[in-house]
């Protein structure tokens, strides 16, 4: 059991207070590889554990979090699902006489994101990461803003129960701020007394790790960095109350790149068209099928199970992992690439994209998957996985004032 110092115990609440302050702070890609042998806030943060992440992206993981359910029960996983019926863009069959090079085009692309945030209802952070002559059947999962109230459509989240529960808080993310700004405001915020409960989300380390992840002296000085904002934004809670907690996570990790295959040209070397024959969405370490011609399921099935850089998994491990679906919205054949082996072309990002490091991989078979969790208090019960986090907060949130 952790315990506080014989100056913590004795030493006064702040003067003319008694504002309890819960920080939990959501710091992206941050995986445990990257601190287990690091000084990280280790006297601060005593309580430290890995924990296990979804399979996939940071659009299935982080609901995952602020609900405490796995995708199969949030609906969140992938951005994009086969949704022909209720596709926001089904219009798009008035246009298959435009051929394919110029309804791919980047300008297409960028007008189509731009109807889908402005006119379609599909919020800011909409982004046209399918090939726009196949847009037509799917739809877009995050409607809403994760971070507010109603924000998850299959399950309630962490933010639902504070609305319910009457707690203040406060919501920190990149759709409005920097990393920087951020721990600014944090702090300035605590000392107006204006919350209980912060929920701080920094985002820039994901990208910085995609580039940097095999740069150990960029690393060190990336997260002295984060440790003295958090520091700061700490002293700043024990100002308002001595008793704060504050509990760091993430929502998976980062693996160094070693390979790249195309499987694109793969599956269309088999002569089938899309999507006359099948559908294919290509992430960057995952791709996913429909068919709608018994051969072609069979001859692009062949080359995915050829394929010894990766594999298809089985209705059994999906629904292990938490991400299988009856219906397969998310695809008939999920087909996933072994730990750092990436796509050299994928729906995201194009061949000029060329990360340092990637996550997306099998979470049980990654070590640079798993994510981190640290806290100045142990939890009431044991913490293994990122979904483990939402009872965390609950607990945080019935702390009376």
């Amino acid at each position: 059991m952790l315990t506080r110092t014989q100056d913590e115990r004795t030493a006064p609440a702040a003067q003319g207070s008694n504002q309890k302050i819960r920080l939990f702070v959501l710091i992206d890609a941050l995986g445990w590889e990257y601190i287990k042998g690091r000084r990280f806030l280790n006297n601060l943060l005593p309580y430290r554990r890995p924990l296990r992440t979804v399979l996939g992206f940071s659009s299935g993981a982080i609901p995952t979090i602020l609900t405490g359910e796995w995708p199969s029960v949030t609906g969140h996983w992938n951005l994009f699902y086969y949704d022909p019926k209720g596709s926001p863009f089904r219009w798009l069959k008035y246009f298959r006489f435009v051929p394919d090079q110029i309804m791919n085009c980047r300008v297409t692309t960028k007008l189509l994101k731009e109807v889908g945030k402005h006119l379609l209802g599909l919020g800011p952070l909409f982004d046209c990461c399918v090939s726009p002559s196949v847009l037509r059947w799917f739809n877009w999962v995050e409607r809403k803003n994760i971070y507010e109230i109603e924000g998850i459509s299959g399950a309630p989240s962490i933010f639902d129960h504070l609305e319910r529960a009457g707690v203040p808080r406060r919501v920190y993310t990149y759709h409005h701020w920097t990393d920087a700004e951020i721990v600014g405001l944090v702090g300035k915020d605590i000392a107006e007394k204006t919350a209980q409960f912060y929920f701080v989300y920094l985002s820039e380390m994901d990208m910085f790790l995609h580039t940097h992840c095999a740069d150990e002296k960029k690393i060190d000085e990336r997260i002295a960095w984060y440790e003295a904002q958090l520091c700061q934004m700490y002293e700043c809670a024990r100002a308002v109350d001595w008793d704060a907690t504050m509990t760091i996570f993430s929502d998976h990790g980062m693996t160094p790149i070693n390979n790249r295959y195309d499987l694109m040209r793969e599956v269309a070397s088999t002569g089938y068209s899309s999507p006359k024959d099948y559908l294919a969405v290509y992430d960057s370490t995952m791709a996913r099928f429909w068919f709608f011609d018994d051969a072609a399921r069979r001859d692009i099935v062949a080359v995915l199970n050829k394929t010894t850089c990766g594999r298809t998994l089985s209705d059994a491990e999906l629904g292990s992992l938490g991400v299988f679906f009856e219906d397969r919205r998310f695809g008939e054949v999920v087909f996933l690439l072994n730990p750092g082996w990436i796509f050299s072309k994928s729906d995201f990002n194009g061949p000029q994209w060329m990360p340092a490091g990637m996550h997306g991989y099998h979470p049980e078979e990654d070590r640079y998957s798993d994510a981190i969790f640290l806290t100045n208090q142990e939890p009431l019960s044991e913490v293994r996985t990122i979904a483990d986090v939402y009872q965390c907060m609950l607990t945080a949130a019935a702390t009376k004032q």
